[in-house]
């Protein structure tokens, strides 16, 4: 029995007309960030590390988008 209770995480907040749910991952340590690309400068906004697929299931919960509708980018 943890002693922690695991939060469920709060719905993010983003314009969908204008940023675009995306990961970068690193081609060379594996490490992966969730955010979001501003689709008209196409910049990437940080949210969260992601340590596993867990994390990145969350992470489309919180958004709203199915994990097959999140951009990868390298």
């Amino acid at each position: 029995m943890s002693l922690f209770k695991k939060r469920d995480r709060e719905a993010i907040q983003y314009d969908p007309n204008t940023q675009q749910p995306a990961v970068r991952k690193s081609i060379c340590t594996g490490e992966m960030t969730a955010g979001f690309i501003d689709r008209e400068t196409g910049r990437f906004r940080d949210i969260m590390r992601l340590d596993g697929q867990k994390d990145l299931e969350a992470f489309c919960r919180s958004v709203g988008v199915s994990v097959e509708e999140i951009k990868t980018i390298y």
